[in-house]
């Protein structure tokens, strides 16, 4: 397409709440880390290499059809609390500095030499997890 001399309406959204189409067979679980796959830009509820993490599930959706014909809601751009990994745990010395994604509901220190994905950035650690900024 050409470049513009006109004023235009270009539509905005907040980027918050996303509607995301669902890989076949899967269910994302409400409350859960939700990671959306490089190779088919399909939801998922477990991390691999491939993927990339997104935010947090609004609703537990279940996907029984062919992939895209569910979608899931899914929030982001704020910071939601994670488990901490008992193998490798997130210690206070990687505040503001990106933690990685272990399952659905637990963050890890390291990437395992690049076996998951980055999780986000760490903002807070309490005893019942960590803070993370996705």
């Amino acid at each position: 397409m050409a470049q513009t001399n006109k004023d235009r309406n270009t539509p905005m959204m907040d980027g918050q709440l996303l509607r995301l189409p669902m890989a076949a067979g899967v269910t994302i679980p409400a409350g859960s880390l939700v990671t959306v796959s490089n190779n088919d830009g399909m939801a998922y509820s477990f991390p691999n290499p491939s993927m990339v993490a997104v935010g947090r599930a609004e609703e537990n959706k279940q996907n029984s059809g062919a992939a895209g014909s569910e979608f899931v809601l899914v929030r982001r751009g704020k910071a939601f609390r994670w488990d901490n990994s008992p193998n490798d745990p997130v210690p206070a010395t990687n505040l503001y500095r990106p933690c990685y994604v272990q399952d659905n509901q637990t963050v890890r220190r390291t990437d395992m030499g690049g076996q998951m994905p980055q999780a986000g950035t760490v903002i807070q650690i309490d005893p019942d997890g960590v803070w993370v900024l996705m």
